[in-house]
């Protein structure tokens, strides 16, 4: 079992206590530094280099956005959880185009936080419910008019199946949609990651919401 290293980076001594009481009781993870501010967690990261930052978005010297950004732009491979108190649109959404591949709030359930984590750690996008009902409803009132000349070096159905990703569905909904096997939606999925150069789902779909795709 591949061991995941964790940073944990929170202003609040206590909550960063919990947390790494709670992954340390898992074999998943081993908990690798602790960052208190912005800056701190930026240093860390780079010298440290987790698989995973679980970051607070509200701390002192920068605060999470900001570190979100840069850790980022130093090591592309680091993946990142959000867990805050904050779910309002303006914090979500900060978060997701910053870079973080999940979002959870600070009352979920340690069995969820670890999912999120490993979740996030396979590439995927998670949220907490309150969470996912936001970017649910911000994907369904977007407007869905697509310019012919968005995203050119995509192929046709390649642009399909991110239009879908972008309006929310999974891959079996748009494999029945479009009838094609789970199989061929993941293979048409990484090709779009890789043409667009974007590490996961999240950021494939909030560059389609930029152009006007979903």
């Amino acid at each position: 079992m591949n061991i995941l290293n964790v940073l944990i980076a929170d202003d609040h001594p206590l909550f960063r206590k919990g947390l790494r009481t709670m992954l340390e009781s898992l074999p998943e993870f081993k908990v690798v530094g602790e960052a208190a501010t912005g800056k701190e967690v930026i240093a860390s990261a780079a010298d440290l280099q987790p698989d995973l930052v679980l970051m607070d978005l509200q701390m002192p010297d920068g605060g999470g956005i900001e570190a979100i950004r840069a850790i980022r732009h130093a090591s592309p491979n680091i993946r990142f959880l959000v867990i805050t108190l904050h779910e309002d649109d303006d914090s979500v959404f900060a978060a997701l185009r910053a870079g973080a591949s999940g979002y959870v709030l600070k009352d979920t359930h340690e069995v969820d936080i670890k999912r999120a984590l490993l979740a996030v750690a396979a590439g995927q996008a998670i949220f907490s419910p309150a969470v996912a009902s936001r970017v649910i409803k911000f994907f369904e009132t977007t407007a869905a008019y697509v310019p012919k000349d968005v995203l050119p070096n995509l192929t046709d159905r390649e642009r399909t199946i991110l239009h879908l990703m972008a309006q929310g569905k999974s891959n079996p909904e748009i494999a029945k949609e479009l009838n094609l096997t789970l199989k061929t939606v993941a293979n048409y999925s990484s090709n779009i990651f890789a043409k667009l150069q974007v590490a996961d789902r999240v950021q494939a779909i909030l560059l389609a919401r930029d152009v006007g795709l979903g």
